[in-house]
């Protein structure tokens, strides 16, 4: 049986990383993923992954959410925070070129991501735990109208 090397050398392929993980598709948000930290009272974390053309729509949770970047091409995030201003910080790890390794969502912001390159292996962590009663989903329309700036991104996001 051939053993797979895990090492971001470009020679890992999607497939390969969803098996070893186990990764299985998100429902309504995208991409694929597989719990870490499982029934913890105060704490959830998860692998997430992205393969283009998968994206994570658009969504807003009720507690802070941070993401880490693990390998593959870089990912993109849009976040709308309710103050009005947008942000898009790309995950990765071209310090120089202004990507950073984690991202930190603020509770309440309007967030999504999409991968810059054929795929992107990501982790988010969440305190207190994720739940399905702490995420609601964008409507294209209003938020557009809130953030013009960012009106092509939402439409193509949420």
């Amino acid at each position: 049986m051939r053993r797979t090397r895990f090492v971001d050398d470009g020679t890992v392929t999607p497939e390969e990383i969803i098996k070893a993980l186990d990764l299985r598709p998100l429902p309504v948000e995208g991409g694929l993923y597989k719990e870490n930290l499982n029934g913890h009272p105060h704490a959830s974390a998860i692998y997430y992954m992205l393969v283009a053309p998968q994206l994570s729509r658009l969504h807003k949770l009720e507690h802070v959410e941070i993401f880490s970047y693990h390998a593959g091409a870089p990912a993109r995030m849009l976040l709308l925070h309710p103050d009005g201003t947008v942000e898009r910080p790309v995950l990765g790890m071209d310090l120089a070129d202004g990507q950073r390794p984690q991202v930190i969502v603020p509770a309440g912001t309007w967030q999504a991501t999409e991968t810059l390159g054929e795929w992107s292996l990501l982790g988010t962590f969440m305190a207190p735990p994720y739940s399905d009663d702490s995420v609601t989903f964008a409507d294209a329309g209003p938020l557009a109208e809130a953030y013009p700036a960012a009106a092509g991104d939402i439409s193509r996001l949420a």
